[in-house]
């Protein structure tokens, strides 16, 4: 494979990560809306439509494994491929998490929310941006903005230690067995959406490994 071939081909592989990016993205989103929404029919939806996340995630990868298999990278062209497949590998574990929450929504039904839902929307909100961005530093070879990135996780962390507490003292009273059991599954809903900021800031801390060649831990 020639250089410009493999110049190319990495050219392809990080589309290809905004491409399942960009899915996961709406994914989340989704998950969360029809949560808040109560739609049982997108939570299924969405349930039902992991494959096409799981099929783009297994052709980076296989795309990853070629390119090292054919080209035998060296120094920064191997860490450029290494991140990508391990950046894949983040992004289907955030699909995951969307593919939970809408399974809660499942479990939750058409019971009436215990309380309306704001600061997990605005933990999703964040999360989204997170993702977004850690693949824009990425492809830009942007270490400012993935550090940026890697720091916004505190604030996540920050939400979801708030809701703990709330959603705990809920549970802890033992008043309302349903109360308590909606109480617990919006605080896996929280749970999963803080571990989607985590594995946003992995691909953040990968970029900047891959740019300046040292592991920074956020």
């Amino acid at each position: 494979m020639t250089r410009e071939l493999f110049d190319k081909a990495l050219s392809d592989l990080q589309q290809e990560l905004l491409k399942m990016g960009s899915m996961v993205e709406e994914t989340i989103f989704l998950a969360v809306d029809s949560l808040a929404k109560q739609d049982l029919e997108q939570a299924q939806k969405i349930i039902d439509g992991d494959d096409p996340i799981d099929d783009l995630s297994h052709k980076i990868e296989d795309d990853c494994i070629r390119l090292i298999a054919l080209q035998q990278p060296i120094a920064k062209d191997l860490r450029v491929i290494t991140t990508a497949l391990k950046t894949a590998s983040d992004l289907e574990r955030i699909a995951d998490h969307a593919t939970n929450i809408a399974e809660i929504n499942l479990r939750i039904g058409k019971e009436k929310l215990i309380k309306p839902l704001v600061d997990i929307p605005k933990m999703t909100r964040m999360v989204e941006t997170m993702i977004r961005n850690s693949l824009k530093a990425f492809v830009d070879r942007d270490v400012d903005l993935a550090k940026e990135t890697c720091r916004n996780d505190d604030q996540i962390d920050e939400i979801y230690v708030a809701l703990f507490n709330e959603l705990s003292d809920i549970i802890m009273s033992g008043q309302d067995s349903s109360r308590s059991k909606q109480a617990l599954n919006l605080l896996f809903v929280a749970r999963y959406l803080e571990r989607v900021g985590d594995h946003a800031t992995n691909i953040g801390e990968r970029v900047i490994y891959l740019v300046t060649g040292h592991t920074e831990r956020y």
